[in-house]
């Protein structure tokens, strides 16, 4: 198969480069607009016995041609009728008067002697049709390339769909499991190619290559409301006393918003009897800090923040004063969907974190969105926890074990996403992608 991308100023150009190219029997693959205009990638099937252009494929994209071919002439036309009708308004003259001895110069013309330009209004609302029937074509052209890729895909490398089914049905994001999918197509047994595809999945997971608490200095976790912050920061100060004593660990919190956050740290810092401060301000951060400078690790509970939040700035502020010595570690909770995890990872940028936490694996019906979310952000993975025991239930992350529980619980709920959504995701999947 010859693939080759085109790049034009509108889409007929780009239709009209496919076709000088790579003929009539040319294939569209996917497409996409960039700066420059319409990126289209074609595809032609060499003639061999084993790989011939179905009669399917090219019945729907010699319609899709047609649909855009016939879009375009008709907003090309509309377009000419607007500028006619307002460049022959502006030429024409004014009408001279019928009656006799009177000059026309000083004649004032009535609304009969003027003619009526076409409304803005007028024109606002073709635009408006033009603009919504080409979005409605995109829509269908997006469906039925995705369609036929995935179909395509299904008679071409039929272990290789069945791949990308199992990662999407385990709640993989469609870029990583078709990319996985890909990278085991020369595979020609499909347990061998899953078993291949999860090892690379596992290696796209990092992981930190150190336990982070027995580093010390000062540990702040950052995240939304409800994720588990504090429950884990006592699973730490735990695990951390239990090794070198509580004498060397301390706890703070910046979180004064949320009624009882700070009884519930202090609850936890009177069972493990080490101390608990609360600091507010940067000023007060730093006067904490400098009292507690005897101890190993210092352990900071930040306030649950939302989108837009006006104290998400201080809760940084609060931050920047610890230095160089701060790790900050973002905590993700298995059980929450995948864009609210991504939307996260944006507003908790500023904070600037080192690595991530998944907490409530016990709670989550399927690890693939939290997976995801960790290979899109690049950041390392440290810890996990799965249950409220502190401080048994938390342990250091392994990619292979976050793996093996999130096939058992896609094999225990057994989900079975619907083929035309399949086809959509990896259509879609394929247009981002880089060919």
């Amino acid at each position: 198969m010859k693939i080759k991308r085109f790049v034009a100023r509108d889409m007929r150009q780009a239709l009209r480069m496919v076709r000088e190219t790579l003929g009539d029997d040319a294939v569209i693959l996917s497409n996409k607009s960039t700066d420059e205009g319409i990126e289209l990638t074609a595809a032609i099937d060499l003639v061999t016995e084993e790989n011939v252009v179905t009669e399917q494929s090219y019945t729907a994209e010699s319609k899709l041609a047609q649909q855009i071919e016939e879009s375009s002439r008709r907003h090309l036309e509309a377009k000419a009728a607007t500028e006619s009708a307002i460049s022959s308004n502006s030429r024409r003259p004014a009408k001279k008067s019928a009656r006799i001895g009177v000059d026309s110069s000083s004649h004032t013309p009535s609304h009969r002697d003027i003619a009526a330009p076409v409304p803005a209004a007028d024109q606002s609302e073709a635009l408006a049709e033009m603009r919504k029937e080409m979005a409605n074509l995109r829509q269908w052209m997006q469906a039925e390339l995705s369609g036929l890729s995935w179909s395509e895909l299904g008679q071409r490398s039929p272990h290789v769909q069945e791949l990308i089914r199992r990662f999407m049905n385990m709640g993989l994001a469609a870029d990583i499991s078709r990319r996985l999918g890909e990278r085991v197509s020369d595979q020609k047994e499909l347990k061998q190619a899953w078993k291949k595809a999860l090892y690379y999945l596992s290696e796209e997971i990092e992981t930190a290559q150190e336990d982070v608490i027995e580093r010390g200095g000062v540990i702040a976790l950052v995240g939304s409301t409800g994720v588990g912050k504090t429950t884990t920061i006592a699973k730490m100060a735990a695990r951390y006393a239990l090794r070198h004593g509580n004498r060397h660990v301390a706890l703070v919190t910046t979180d004064n918003y949320r009624i009882g956050a700070r009884d519930q740290l202090q609850t936890y810092g009177r069972i493990l009897n080490v101390p608990v401060r609360t600091a507010n301000t940067p000023q007060e951060m730093d006067t904490v800090l400098t009292s507690l400078s005897d101890r190993s690790l210092v352990l900071v509970d930040t306030a649950g923040m939302a989108v837009n939040d006006e104290k998400l700035e201080q809760q940084f502020a609060n931050l920047e004063v610890v230095g160089d010595s701060l790790t900050t570690l973002l905590t993700l909770s298995a059980t929450t969907d995948t864009n609210t995890m991504e939307r996260a990872l944006r507003l908790f940028e500023g904070a600037r974190p080192d690595g991530a936490i998944v907490t409530k694996l016990d709670e989550a019906a399927s690890l693939g969105g939290v997976m995801s979310t960790l290979i899109h952000s690049g950041l390392p993975l440290t810890y996990t926890t799965d249950g409220q025991r502190v401080p048994e239930d938390i342990q250091s992350a392994r990619a292979h074990s976050l793996l093996v529980k999130a096939v058992d619980l896609m094999k225990a709920n057994n989900p079975d996403m619907d083929a035309e959504y399949l086809a959509m995701a990896y259509g879609g999947a394929a247009a981002n992608a880089h060919i």
